[in-house]
C-alpha cells in the first residue's frame, strides 16, 4: 500500500499533492549578437545581454568569470554598462585563440545568468564563421608560389656619412695638432719665462758649471722668484713661506746659501770650499717649478 501511495503522489493522483517545480524560472534573454562571418586570430568578439525582463531591471548573482572556454574562444572579464536610456548591459567579449585550415562554423557558448530577483536568463550558443589566415596550399600559379625568393634590398646611400665621418675625423686631428702645438708653445714660453727654467738652461750652456758665473745664475734666478734679494736664515724663510711648493728642498737651499757665503766671503774660500752640486739643484727647483705651474 505505502509503494501504491508513493506512485499515487510522484503521479499527483492524490488530492492535495501537487508536482514538483523549479524555484527559479527561466527566460530568454535579450541580447546583441556580434556579427556571424568574417573572424579570424586574435578578432574579439562581443555579446551584450540586456539585464531586464518584462520592464524590470535584474541584478546578476555573479558575472562570468574569464577563463578559457573552448579550442577557440577565450572569455576576457565581464563588465556591466548603462547606455543613454540608463538601461543596463552585461557586455561579453571573446577572443578568437585559434586559426582553422579551413572555413569553419563554431559557436559562442551557451550561458545561464542567475539573477538575484528574477528569472534566470537564458543566452543561445550563437554560431559563427571563422576563417584561416592564409589557404592551406598556394595556388602554384605565375608568381602564387609556395615560397618567394629572398627580395635583394638595394644598399643604403652612405655618402653622406662617410662624407661627415671624414669631416668629424678631420675635425678631431685639428684639435688634437692645435692642442700639441698649445702644449709645445706653453713649454717653450715657460722655459723662457720661468726663473728656474731659465737658470737650468743657462748652466746647460756655461763651460764651467761650478764657477761664478753658475753660482750667479741660481743666485739671480731666486731673486727673480722671491722678487727681491734672497739671503739664508730669515730670508730664506720668508722665501718659502711666499713659495710653499719650494718647501721640500729646503735643506739643499740651506746647504747653498751656506756654501755661498763660504765660497764668496770666506778668506781662504779657494782652499776651504769644496765643490758643490749646482746642477743637481738647478734641476730640482726647475722640476718643482714645472709641477707647480701645471
Amino acid at each position: 500500500m505505502r509503494a501504491v501511495r508513493a506512485l499515487a503522489l510522484c503521479a499527483g493522483l492524490v488530492p492535495g499533492a501537487a508536482p514538483a517545480q523549479d524555484t527559479a524560472a527561466t527566460a530568454a534573454a535579450t541580447v546583441e549578437q556580434p556579427r556571424s562571418f568574417g573572424h579570424v586570430l586574435g578578432d574579439v568578439l562581443t555579446q551584450r545581454v540586456l539585464l531586464e525582463h518584462a520592464g524590470r531591471p535584474l541584478t546578476p548573482r555573479s558575472l562570468p568569470t574569464a577563463a578559457r572556454v573552448d579550442l577557440w574562444f577565450e572569455r576576457r572579464p565581464a563588465r556591466v554598462e548603462t547606455d543613454a536610456q540608463g538601461r543596463r548591459w552585461l557586455v561579453l567579449d571573446y577572443q578568437l585563440m585559434n586559426a582553422p585550415r579551413v572555413l569553419s562554423a563554431v559557436a559562442l557558448p551557451a550561458l545561464r545568468l542567475a539573477s538575484r530577483s528574477g528569472p534566470t536568463l537564458a543566452l543561445p550558443a550563437w554560431p559563427v564563421s571563422i576563417a584561416p589566415l592564409t589557404p592551406a596550399q598556394a595556388f602554384g600559379t605565375g608568381d602564387l608560389q609556395p615560397l618567394r625568393p629572398d627580395r635583394p634590398i638595394a644598399p643604403l646611400p652612405t655618402a653622406a656619412i662617410e662624407r661627415q665621418a671624414w669631416l668629424a675625423l678631420a675635425a678631431l686631428l685639428g684639435v688634437l695638432l692645435a692642442w700639441m702645438a698649445w702644449c709645445v708653445w706653453r713649454n717653450t714660453w715657460e722655459a723662457r719665462r720661468l726663473p728656474f727654467a731659465q737658470a737650468w738652461r743657462a748652466l746647460r750652456r756655461i763651460d764651467d758649471p761650478a764657477g761664478a758665473q753658475a753660482w750667479r745664475i741660481v743666485h739671480r734666478a731666486l731673486n727673480s722668484c722671491a722678487g727681491r734679494v734672497v739671503h739664508g736664515g730669515a730670508s730664506l724663510h720668508r722665501f718659502l713661506d711666499q713659495a710653499p711648493h719650494l718647501r721640500p728642498l729646503q735643506a739643499q737651499l740651506e746647504d747653498f746659501y751656506r756654501a755661498s757665503t763660504q765660497r764668496f766671503f770666506a778668506l781662504d774660500a779657494a782652499q776651504t770650499t769644496p765643490p758643490y752640486p749646482l746642477a743637481p739643484l738647478s734641476r730640482a727647483l726647475r722640476d718643482a717649478e714645472e709641477r707647480h705651474r701645471r
